[in-house]
């Protein structure tokens, strides 16, 4: 019986056609931020749903959504199933989405076969898993982990100024539930691959080993202002000039380590006053590196502090390294993997073991306990991007691999 048991795959399409006309971007695809107005309506959606299907809904004091099917043994470890729905600003329709949205369907798969597990199910919603508005990404996972405290993600601010606290507080999703602080048993993620290789392969499983290690930096540029006309070369300081500089030796930097997989990137630059005829004095970059190597990556993070120097110099600006993050370069639990193996084997699926170069709350997940990833093939691999797309045949296999994964956890 049990290999039989399938996601409604019908209703599992219908729920992300539903999500994805909420925030509908200009192109088809999403602009859903975190904890603004379209966020709001659709975690009041997924409430609404979770709430009508008789399962129990918290929020925790950073607004991750935690939606309970109860196991026959209440008290034990529940087994977390959990991902986003927040989007990039140009996002798809699946990142994410397949994963909140896919794990619902297994507690509503569960309960219409009418099997009871050990264990409790939760499905969670992370809070700004994008970082698209917020940064860091994967912030309330973070504190989830113990790794930042709730003050710390409260006050963190958008380029306009909002804080994660207020925003909460003015969408009413300021739960009352601790971060974290409890045990968990496991947590699964589904998610698309965000890359081309299960889809130029047509095998429609990733089973993801770990993640690559990443860097992130926010760098402030400091110059001063002064008319674009009679002020001499000599005399200016432009911080754009300077940001710029930053951007193309960051860019360099990931050319030279491309050989072996490394990239950086130039992801964000603001200006102040970013007018025309105005030398701009402040500007922020921010920028990110990727290697699959740990010490590749930081010969990279450590070449990017030399650069830093000799942009400052060139451009006569005072630039700083203001902040640094990091995630990823861990291997995930050989019990979770496992499950995934024989699940996808006991269902005929072909499977390729992956490693994640994107960041996932799983990683944070990590630290607490047993955690691992399912990936789907995406077309071409395109994701933070609204051309973002999958089939509804590329969706089932990785979702009945995560339902019948959980299952075997859920009771143990």
């Amino acid at each position: 019986m049990s290999r039989n048991l399938t996601i409604d795959a019908e209703r599992l399409w219908s729920s992300i056609m539903t999500s994805a006309g909420i925030g509908k971007g200009s192109r088809g695809g999403l602009r859903r931020l975190a904890l603004g107005d379209a966020d709001r309506e659709m975690r009041e959606l997924f409430r609404a749903w979770a709430l009508d299907s008789g399962y129990q809904v918290r929020v925790d004091e950073l607004g991750s959504m935690f939606v309970r099917r109860q196991g026959r043994e209440p008290a034990l470890a529940p087994v977390l199933i959990g991902s986003h729905l927040d989007t990039q600003a140009a996002g798809g329709r699946f990142d994410g989405i397949l994963g909140v949205l896919g794990g619902l369907e297994v507690l509503r798969t569960l309960d219409q076969a009418g099997i009871a597990t050990r264990r409790p199910i939760e499905v969670v919603n992370w809070t700004n898993e994008e970082g698209a508005r917020f940064l860091p990404p994967m912030m309330a996972s973070l504190a989830f982990a113990g790794k930042e405290s709730v003050d710390w993600v409260r006050a963190r601010t958008d380029k306009d100024g909002a804080t994660v606290g207020g925003e909460l507080a003015r969408i009413g999703f300021a739960g009352q539930e601790p971060v974290g602080g409890r045990p968990i048993d496991a947590y699964f993620e589904l998610h698309i691959e965000q890359g081309p290789r299960l889809d130029a392969a047509k095998v429609p499983v990733g089973v993801v080993t770990g993640g690559f290690p990443t860097r992130g930096m926010r760098i402030e540029i400091r110059g001063e202002t002064a008319h674009v006309g009679p002020t001499p070369m000599t005399r200016r300081r432009n911080a754009l000039v300077g940001a710029a500089h930053v951007a193309v030796a960051v860019d360099e930097i990931g050319w030279r380590y491309s050989a072996g997989e490394g990239k950086t990137t130039a992801a964000r630059l603001d200006l102040s006053p970013n007018l025309p005829g105005i030398i701009s004095e402040a500007a922020t970059l921010y920028c990110d590196m990727r290697h699959p190597e740990a010490p590749e990556l930081e010969a990279m993070a450590a070449e990017v502090e030399t650069a830093v120097a000799d942009c400052a110099r060139r451009s006569r600006c005072t630039i700083e390294i203001a902040e640094r993050w990091g995630f990823g370069g861990l291997a995930f639990d050989a019990g979770p993997i496992a499950l995934i193996r024989k699940a996808a084997a006991d269902l005929g699926h072909a499977i390729m073991d992956l490693r994640s170069e994107a960041g996932h709350d799983a990683y944070h997940m990590a630290a607490v306990c047993p955690a691992a990833m399912i990936f789907t093939p995406c077309k071409d691999g395109i994701s933070h991007n609204e051309d973002e797309d999958m089939t509804r045949e590329d969706m089932v296999p990785g979702a009945n691999v995560l339902l019948h994964a959980v299952l075997a956890r859920a009771d143990r």
